[in-house]
């Protein structure tokens, strides 16, 4: 009432009282009405209108008793207050409407509250029912929905149903009442039907009828064009809309399932470039506000992208934002276009960007500072902080006072739009992973509980984890579908701001997005999608890559260039600049490839490309264990890093490093998709290197190497791929490259053998033969840096893990065998280090079967020909290895057994035959022949000091440690190994190079005597045949026993005898030596018991082996060859027993026959004769023939006559060779002492051995005595016609020239003189034989003496006519018994004329003394021939009746011209008297006569003879005597020729000589008419007295003498007369 009085003052007054009332609740309904009509005349009357708003609040706010139509009427008091002209009461109004809309629906909150128990089922709405029949809600909430369903019709301008009274209304106003209802209570209208009814069939139509203007307006478009003029759209409008549109969206999305895909449609065209800014800026706020609420997102996702026909609107806003992006950087933004780009200092121009954003300040050099901005193809958008991370908070949907459309900063939208895409991928990502951790975790439990052993829960069990999993299904299809409709827009948008960002913040937010969404396509397993975002990520970090040669600072790029390269390409062009930008790119690369490694599967290659083109450009390079480290530039001039990478690099060296550390919590297929992506990128590097030697990137070999050492543990599952690649790499032509495929290869090899694995590898052979396969591999490859690698690998295994390699050492080994000799002396020498390591200290740890292989292996290092020294030494290793076999055989032999059993077991049940080197032989057997065939190989190596070690070392060992092998083994060492060791040799020797080798390789000179091939291999056939006879001597006892012995035996002579053969003096010459030592070879002793071990021998055996006697035997024996060890077998004391006979006679005949087949071969003299003939030397003859006495001694019982020829062919050969002349110095002493050569010697004393045998020997044998006196009298020839060698031209010894190739006839007298010593001493002995008489062996020797005795003077040396005499006289005083004894046999008679002639031919030679002969010589000689007269008178003309008469004949006839010899006529006056052989005469005169008369004449003949005899002799006195005397008459005064002279004189001194012989002769032998002729002679001796010689005077005188004695008185005359 009192506000009736509409007076002010009292109005104040009751309503303040009204409002006390109302506050303390004692208002009824009624009373309530009354106020508010009171209230509404009040408003009507414009009084008190802010009072009127506080009562009206008060009033509704403390109880509910107002409703219905008084609330009605309430409202639109207020409503039509704040439509006042008053702008207070406006607002006021304003307030308090909102205030009033509020308290309507928190009353229907509070109803259904108290309501909430006894609900009951409301009656379903009928979807055609009157849009009034709400009698199903209660008062409250009947008085809200009438509220609501007004402000509906309020905002479409139409009048209200419930709101009586209102009169005007502003859609702004209500649209922000409907927005506040909405978003303050979503409850009521989602509890109940009848308000979502409203909400569906008023709110959702109205706001897309006002949306209208925005669809269609075109900014830019002219008018006049359309038909009819648009309608503008409405800032304030427009913005309240797009709230309430975000409220329903947000609240009531499951509701309005359709009515929102439109929304969001139309929320996605506003984006559309040709609206105006203003719209587009709030639309952005609105899609920021679903941006944020990622469950909303999901479920957008739900209803229309995954159903079929329904518009993709996940997708599309996404897209949409991209393009909104995009379009910004297009379209010139019409906000601000005057801020300059850079602005600096502080705001400059106060616009509303600057005054809203805190400018995020990055400083750059100069301190000008930058806003953080994007800048694309010239357009510079600032970013402006417009949000806090995670929540949309919008700036123009706030601004609902502003009636105009305000003015958009630049960069506003830009701002909104990216923080948008930031908080989309944040929420989608972190809610997808949530859930997806959720699943796994779920699922893990899952399977655990399924395990457990409840039978009970079973079932039920396995009912959730079926339900679980098609729960995690269907979340697993919304999760992909967000993911595919989501990634291309916000790859594309993100790539492009990646690109335009020129801020350090922004590019970490957008690198960080596609870094999350990459992770989780990875674990959504969505590969498409993740490559994608990889790829964005690597084409970010190489986007400086345009190839900009100049970096100009005013260049557009506001980025801090930190590093500049050359690209990793096969053509680089230019370089590549490294921005901080590309940096941070690479920062989350590597976070992506560490965090999220398991998920990037085939991506890894695109991460590591990019990794590795960095690395290049940083100038990593790999150092130990493949970790990157800071090396010195790349090469190129245009490598330029600044200090701000520099002292990066450490940090991005670290963070590669542990990222393939990590490698190793990857499971098994990410690290198997980690090392694909390496090998292939290897791949590539090594295409890229191909044909060039530039520096490689070695980024994927290094990091190979890293992860295989991190995942040492799983080893086996990436060994195979991982060095089979790296095997690859190791053979690429690019050194560099190789160098480290080999460096990671050997690195992996040690780490996994030095790596503890579990089993051990002790345990696990498996796996160590796999890791040490591709060790081995590696010897396929040729390059020599790798294999120097590759056996320093091995080096430090062995010195690492050398005792532990067990089954790995056969490979080990064979990498030390693979070096073949062209690979280059540092690869041998490694290599060899290697094996002498293995050999000094690892030979007990192998196992016994690789002995074999190392044997193998040593012996082709003996085998490469690049370094001498290491073939020598390997062959001391090969002595260092038998000497190990030696000393441990026993565990050797027990260890290869077990082997051979398990293997021969292996191939039984395979069916196939056990196959090995030597097999019948056992194992251990094998492994010593395989030791010895090695040796053998070696010994015909191309060089000659090889040769020979090997050769040493090869009969060493076998003398060594031969007692070792089995007997039967023997037979295949003799077969295979020496004879066929023997056979090599031969071949190589009789096939070698005769040119001269002119230095032995560097300045080494080499001696002439081994300065050709052939020379060379002659040493080795020399010590090789030595070597193999010197085992059959000692090994006698073994081999004998051997079933093919005598074959063996005969393979060994035929070796003997071609090497003897052979053209090359020291072969032959040491082949006869083996042949000698053979020879020497003791009976071996029969096996017959062998006692355990040996007794102790006492007796000492003398064995001849060389010349050394083995006597030290009381000791036990382990290396000794003397007998005592072979006798050592048997008991003490029996004696060696000898072998089967017969078999023994064969050997020696062998050895005979090969014996005669040398002689005869090497002594045949040559048919053609020129420089070059071989002529055996005199030390080969030597020893050939003093074999002879020896081998004799076996043969003698079976030594027949033809064997005797044979042996006189070869002597007599020997003996005929002649010596090369520059031999002769040492052969032949000086050409004046006579001496003999040891091969004469040794002529002689084989048949003097023949002889003394035949001597003791059997009657059978004495025939061969005439067979020997032959062969020595062919020898006394030799004297006088030395033995022409062919048609070997000679010379004598003095006219040979030493050094040169001239042949010398050897002095053969000494010899020939020795022969005819032995023929005399023979002959005496043997003179009586049966065989020496009736094969005329006189006859054969007074035959042979005639030629020296007919020579005499002319004898080359005059000691042998000498010898001669002596001999003939020795030799008759025997023979001539005999030949006496046997006269009537008829055995000798022809012998009688040869004998006469030699007597004949020696007491007048043709041959005249030299003239230097002095006077004693001559008196000496012309003794010797008295004696042979004398030996006449004693020894012949006694027996001369058993003597033929025709040889006395020729005696007497000798004996005569001898007494009357005439002087030789060259004699000087001085010697004439001795000149003249007088005292010969004498004797020759005295004999005839002696013979003449003192014999009692037996046949007339004899006297006849004698008769004549003397007659002849005194006729021809007188003849001489007479024709001196003439010619002293005719000659006057001239002395008489000096020769006539001489003559006389003999004559004078026959005459006395002759008439002392008739005295001495008794008187009756005397014939009267002898004396008629010797005194006839008287007057011519008297007539010569006148003669003026002197000499003949004293001549005279001495003839006259005798003559006293026929002085007789003349008394017969009486006598006669009485007669």
């Amino acid at each position: 009432m009192g506000c009736g009085t509409k007076e002010p003052k009292i109005t104040q007054l009751c309503l303040a009282a009204i409002q006390r009332l109302m506050s303390h609740e004692v208002v009824s309904e009624a009373a309530a009405g009354n106020i508010i009509n009171m209230l509404w005349q009040l408003m009507e009357n414009s009084l008190e209108e802010l009072k009127l708003l506080q009562t009206v609040l008060v009033l509704l706010t403390t109880n509910t008793v107002v409703h219905d139509e008084a609330l009605s009427k309430a409202i639109v008091l207020c409503f039509r207050l704040h439509f006042t002209k008053d702008n207070i009461t406006n607002n006021t109004a304003a307030a308090t409407v909102r205030q009033v809309v509020t308290v309507v629906f928190e009353r229907v909150v509070a109803e259904d509250e108290r309501y909430k128990d006894t609900i009951d089922q409301p009656v379903a709405v009928q979807g055609n029912s009157n849009r009034r029949s709400v009698s199903t809600l209660k008062p409250c909430a009947k008085d809200a929905y009438m509220l609501f369903q007004d402000l509906c019709q309020l905002v479409n301008a139409d009048a209200p149903y419930w709101l009586v009274g209102m009169t005007e209304m502003t859609r702004t106003f209500g649209l922000e009442l409907l927005e506040s209802v909405l978003n303050d209570f979503p409850q009521v209208f989602l509890q109940h039907q009848e308000f979502s009814f409203l909400l569906k069939e008023r709110v959702c139509p109205l706001v897309i009828k006002l949306f209208s203007p925005n669809i269609k307006f075109r900014q830019g478009s002219s008018t006049s064009s359309s038909p009819a003029p648009v309608e503008k759209p409405y800032f304030p409008i427009c913005m309240r809309l797009l709230r309430v549109v975000s409220v329903l969206i947000k609240q009531f999305y499951s509701l309005l399932v359709t009515e929102c895909e439109i929304f969001l449609s139309l929320l996605v065209k506003f984006l559309d470039a040709d609206k105006p800014q203003w719209l587009r800026a709030v639309a952005v706020e609105s899609i920021h506000r679903l941006c944020v609420q990622p469950q909303l997102l999901r479920s957008f996702c739900q209803s229309y992208d995954m159903k079929q026909h329904s518009t993709k609107v996940f997708r599309d806003i996404v897209n949409a934002l991209g393009s909104f992006i995009q379009s910004l950087f297009l379209v010139p933004s019409t906000g601000n276009t005057s801020a300059a780009p850079n602005q600096t200092g502080s705001n400059a121009s106060g616009n509303t960007a600057s005054a809203q954003t805190n400018p995020g300040v990055l400083g750059m050099g100069g301190g000008a500072t930058v806003l953080p901005a994007f800048e694309y193809r010239g357009t510079w958008i600032p970013i402006l902080n417009v949000t806090v991370q995670g929540s949309a908070k919008a700036t123009y949907l706030e601004m609902l006072d502003k009636v105009e459309p305000p003015t958009i900063p630049e960069g506003y939208a830009m701002s909104v739009a990216f923080h948008c895409l930031l908080d989309l991928v944040r929420g989608i990502t972190t809610m997808i992973e949530g859930e997806l951790g959720e699943a796994e975790t779920v699922s893990q439990t899952a399977a655990q509980t399924t395990l457990l052993p409840a039978q009970s829960s079973e079932q039920q069990d396995l009912q959730s984890v079926s339900d679980q999993s098609e729960k995690e299904l269907v979340s697993r299809a919304v999760w992909e579908e967000m993911v595919n409709a989501c990634w291309c827009g916000l790859l594309a948008a993100l790539s492009l701001l990646l690109d335009a960002s020129t801020d350090e913040a922004a590019t970490e937010n957008i690198l960080k997005a596609e870094l999350t969404m990459a992770a989780l396509c990875g674990r959504l397993g969505l590969v498409t999608s993740r490559d994608a975002f990889i790829t964005a990520i690597c084409k970010a970090y190489s986007i400086q890559g345009q190839n900009v040669q100049m970096i100009s600072p005013s260049s557009e790029s506001h980025q801090q260039v930190v590093a500049v390269g050359q690209p990793l390409a096969l053509q680089p062009q230019g370089t590549v600049m490294l921005t901080s930008k590309n940096i941070q790119c690479m920062r989350t690369l590597l976070n992506l490839a560490h965090c999220h490694g398991a998920v990037l599967g085939t991506s890894w290659q695109l991460v590591l490309a990019t990794l590795q083109h960095l690395v290049w450009i940083l100038g990593l390079k790999p150092g130990v264990g493949g970790a990157l480290k800071p090396g010195r530039a790349v090469e190129g001039p245009s490598t330029v890093l600044t200090t701000a990478v520099m002292t990066d690099l450490p940090v991005i060296s670290n963070i590669l490093s542990r990222l393939f550390e990590s490698s190793q919590y990857l499971d098994d297929v990410s690290l198997h998709h980690l090392i694909n992506a390496l090998c292939s990128l290897s791949l590539e590097a090594m295409d890229m290197a191909y044909g060039n030697n530039k520096e490689p990137s070695l980024f994927a070999v290094a990091k190979l190497l890293e992860t295989g050492l991190v995942n040492m543990h799983r080893i086996e599952i990436l060994w195979r791929p991982l060095t089979g690649h790296l095997l690859e790499v190791c053979q690429h032509p690019n050194s560099r490259m190789r160098e480290w495929g080999a460096e990671a290869l050997t690195s992996l090899i040690k780490a996994g053998l030095t790596f503890s694995h579990d089993p051990p590898l002790s345990q696990n052979q498996r796996l160590q033969l796999l890791l040490l396969n591709p060790l081995k591999e590696l010897s396929n490859i040729s390059h020599p840096d790798i294999r120097i690698k590759q056996l320093e690998c091995v080096l430090q295994i062995l010195q690492s893990q050398g005792d532990s390699l067990g089954p790995g050492w056969p490979l080990v080994l064979g990498v030390m065998g693979a070096i073949r000799s062209d690979q280059g002396e540092s690869l041998i020498r490694t290599a060899f280090q290697c094996l002498q390591l293995v050999v000094t200290d690892f030979l007990p740890t192998m196992p016994c079967t690789c002995l074999q292989i190392v044997v193998e292996v040593a012996g082709s290092f003996g085998l490469h020909n690049q370094e001498l020294n290491i073939s020598l030494t390997s062959i001391g290793l090969l002595w260092n290895i038998s000497d190990y076999f030696f000393q441990r055989g026993e565990i050797i032999e027990k260890e290869l057994n077990k082997e051979e059993a398990v293997l021969q077991k292996q191939a039984e049940e395979k069916g196939v035959v056990l196959n090995r080197p030597f097999h019948p032989a056992p194992p251990f057997d094998c492994l010593w022949l395989c030791l010895y065939a090695k040796l053998g190989e070696l010994c015909v190596d191309p060089r000659p000091a090889v040769r020979k070690s090997a050769g040493q070392t090869l009969f060493s060992t076998i003398g060594a440690h031969g007692t070792l092998l089995q007997h039967s083994t023997w037979h295949t060492v003799i077969w295979k190994v020496l004879f066929h060791l023997l056979d090599r040799v031969r071949e190589s020797s009789t096939t070698a190079d005769k040119e001269k080798i002119e230095s032995g390789g560097g300045n080494i000179l080499i001696h002439h005597s081994r300065d050709t091939a052939e020379k060379q291999w002659a040493e080795t056939w020399v010590l090789t045949l030595a070597g193999v006879a010197r085992i059959f001597n000692t090994r006698r006892y073994l081999l004998q026993p051997l079933g093919d012995f005598s074959q063996a035996w005969d393979v060994l002579l035929d070796h003997i005898q071609s090497a003897a053969l052979s053209k090359n003096n020291e072969v032959s010459l040491a082949a006869l030596k083996s042949f000698q030592e053979i020879l020497q070879i003791v009976s071996p002793v029969r096996d017959s018991e062998k006692p355990d071990t040996p007794p102790a021998i006492n007796v000492s055996v003398p064995v001849v082996v060389g010349t050394t006697t083995a006597t030290s035997l009381g000791r036990s024996f382990m290396r000794t060859d003397s007998i005592g060890e072979r006798i050592g077998r048997y008991s003490g004391s029996e004696p060696p027993v000898v072998t089967d006979e017969i078999e023994d006679l064969n050997l020696w005949w062998a050895a005979w026959n090969s014996w005669y087949r040398i002689g005869s071969e090497s002594t045949r003299p040559p048919v053609t004769c020129d420089k070059l003939t071989f002529i055996p030397s005199q030390p080969f003859l030597t020893a050939l023939i003093q074999i002879f006495p020896a081998l004799y001694q076996h043969i003698k019982t079976g030594f027949s006559m033809d064997d005797l020829q044979k042996l006189g062919v070869i002597l007599h050969g020997a003996v005929s060779v002649p010596i090369s002349s520059d031999a002769s110095p040492f052969i032949l002493p000086s050409y004046t002492e006579a001496v003999l050569t040891s091969l004469q010697e040794a002529v002689l004393t084989a048949l003097d051995v023949l002889q003394k045998a035949i001597c003791v020997g059997s009657e059978s044998m004495q025939i061969m005595y005439p067979a020997i006196f032959d062969q020595l009298l062919a020898f006394v020839e030799f004297s006088c016609k030395p033995p022409q060698y062919g048609q070997l031209e000679t010379k004598h010894i003095a006219n040979a020239k030493y050094n040169q190739a001239e042949w010398v006839a050897l002095n053969y007298v000494p010899f020939a003189e020795r022969s005819l010593e032995v023929v005399v001493d023979l002959y005496q002995k043997t003179a009586c034989h049966k065989a020496v008489v009736t094969e005329k062996v006189l006859q054969n020797i007074i035959k042979t003496l005639r030629i020296p005795l007919s020579l005499k003077y002319s004898c080359p040396s005059e000691s042998t006519w000498k010898l001669a005499v002596s001999s003939l006289l020795k030799v008759l005083s025997i023979g001539l018994p005999v030949a006496r004894q046997h006269a009537s046999s008829g055995k000798f008679d022809s012998m009688w004329p040869e004998l006469a002639n030699t007597f004949e031919d020696f007491l007048f030679t043709k041959s005249t003394p030299p003239d230097n002969l002095s006077i004693q010589e001559f008196q000496k000689n012309e003794s010797i021939d008295v004696e042979v007269v004398q030996l006449i008178s004693t020894e012949i003309l006694p027996y001369a009746n058993f003597i033929p008469k025709e040889f006395v004949g020729q005696i007497m006839t000798m004996l005569n011209k001898g007494s009357i010899h005439s002087q030789s006529s060259s004699f000087t006056e001085a010697e004439i008297d001795i000149r003249m052989r007088e005292e010969f005469s004498k004797v020759c005169f005295e004999t005839l006569l002696q013979f003449s008369f003192s014999n009692k004449v037996t046949t007339p003949q004899e006297g006849y003879i004698s008769r004549m005899a003397l007659s002849v002799l005194l006729k021809r006195s007188q003849d001489v005597l007479h024709r001196y005397i003439e010619d002293e008459r005719l000659s006057g005064k001239c002395p008489l020729p000096r020769q006539q002279v001489t003559e006389i004189i003999f004559v004078l001194k026959a005459v006395s000589t002759l008439i002392d012989s008739l005295k001495k002769t008794q008187p009756e032998n005397v014939d009267a008419n002898t004396w008629a002729q010797v005194i006839a002679l008287y007057p011519t001796l008297v007539e010569c007295i006148t003669c003026s010689s002197s000499e003949v005077c004293s001549a005279l005188k001495e003839a006259l003498v005798p003559f006293k004695d026929f002085m007789h008185p003349p008394a017969s005359k009486v006598q006669n007369g009485e007669s």
